[in-house]
């Protein structure tokens, strides 16, 4: 005898299916999870290599998104923060610029730094208000490219190019300023509000609390390979067989989902990590590490010392080093270590590669104008979740997840009452 058809399957076990699959069951409806991976999680997974814990693809959990306050235990996932501020590697060394609330004990530092040049600060502050203003008002404000915007507001000088600039290529998985202005004010409100750190247990810590609610478990290796509306409702056809709903939620990858249903891809954006571990660690810095001249100087645009933020991501008595750099990338690994031998200022001979994480799909673009909500009902019992359609980010896979679940839960509601 076959098991009882569920009320909704979801397509993908990233942050969004498992939130949104979690919602349903908690209003009372069966759902059905499968993933095409051996893991949850999607794009946030971590691999643990010979004690080390590698995210794949470098990323931080921001606890002053407000999807994550909402939906997730912050205090569960025994976060360890980095300090507020940022470290930049210039023709003097590291100099470090720092928020003096957060993080005081690096105010001799900062004031010292050379960075605080009092017009350029204040133009900094005149561009990045709105982040601090309404979110509505922001939402809906004229939007440009970050480059364009950057110039109106006459931010141009060494605070833009030396660490403004580098910064951001990271956070964006983008170097040439395209992204929306709008956008980008968004994620620098939560870190001017919150403090990014990573879970002790890496940031697979996040999915997995998610996964441990659930009633049934998510059938792992499973790949969907049509999802298909019919007179009797939506069926998934997997490589294990059909499976049959009232509704269907497609919370694949993007380029996946747009493959199953009737959506556009969105444009990707591309990541590439280095993990290595180290017997002394490069700084005493718990920063994040820019190259000033990143653009003539190397592949980096972002490094870390991991294990001074969290030191459950090396055993005792190592260190844990990730360097990112854009994808696709012609740089190598002995370009990536002299590249960081120059911003650290020290040898990496001694280091060891654990692995490379290349993320071809790490982030959609979100261009001008900002489109911060995209349908998520596409009607006929089908349905999509995932950061695009909501903002590329954490924040907007959690969002996206719980609009699905609403969007689903009205549809079955007025089903059943019909």
């Amino acid at each position: 005898m076959s098991p009882p058809q569920p009320d909704v399957v979801v397509v993908g076990a990233g942050l969004a299916g498992l939130l949104c699959a979690t919602t349903l069951e908690g209003r009372g409806f069966t759902v059905e999870v499968i993933e095409s991976s051996d893991g949850v999680g999607g794009r946030v997974r971590t691999d643990v290599i010979d004690g080390y814990r590698c995210d794949r693809g470098f990323q931080l959990l921001n606890p002053a998104y407000p999807a994550v306050k909402r939906f997730i235990d912050v205090p569960a996932l025994e976060m360890g923060a980095f300090d507020a501020g940022v470290a930049v590697a210039g023709r003097r060394g590291l100099r470090v610029v720092a928020d003096p609330l957060r993080a005081p004990t690096l105010l001799g530092k900062t004031l010292s730094s050379g960075y605080l040049n009092p017009l350029e600060l204040a133009r900094v502050a005149r561009w990045a208000a709105p982040a601090l203003g309404s979110v509505r008002r922001l939402l809906v404000s004229p939007d440009s490219e970050l480059g364009t915007s950057l110039d109106r507001g006459k931010v141009t000088g060494r605070l833009r190019r030396e660490i403004l600039e580098p910064f951001l290529t990271g956070v964006l998985a983008d170097s040439t300023g395209v992204t929306s202005a709008n956008f980008t004010r968004l994620l620098l409100r939560s870190f001017l509000l919150g403090t990014p750190g990573v879970p002790a247990a890496g940031m697979v810590a996040l999915p997995l609390q998610l996964a441990g609610r659930l009633v049934g478990q998510v059938r792992l290796g499973v790949r969907a390979l049509e999802v298909r509306a019919t007179s009797a409702g939506p069926v998934v056809r997997t490589d294990q067989g059909d499976v049959g709903a009232t509704a269907v939620v497609v919370a694949a990858d993007p380029v996946a989902a747009a493959g199953l249903l009737p959506i556009a891809a969105p444009r990707m954006k591309g990541l590439r990590t280095y993990w290595f571990s180290a017997t002394q660690p490069p700084t005493a810095l718990r920063l994040l590490l820019v190259d000033g001249g990143a653009r003539r100087s190397g592949p980096v645009v972002n490094t870390a010392v991991m294990s001074h933020a969290a030191p459950s991501y090396a055993p005792a008595g190592r260190h844990l080093v990730q360097a990112t750099t854009l994808a696709p990338d012609a740089s190598d690994e002995k370009q990536v270590r002299r590249h960081l031998e120059r911003i650290y200022g020290v040898s990496t001979t001694g280091w060891d590669l654990l692995v490379r994480h290349d993320i071809d799909a790490a982030l959609p673009h979100q261009g001008p104008p900002l489109v911060h909500r995209r349908p998520v009902d596409l009607g006929d019992g089908l349905f999509v979740a995932g950061d695009h359609r909501d903002t590329a980010s954490i924040q907007g896979a959690l969002v996206s997840g719980r609009r699905a679940a609403n969007a689903v839960t009205t549809r079955l509601r007025a089903g059943r009452r019909g």
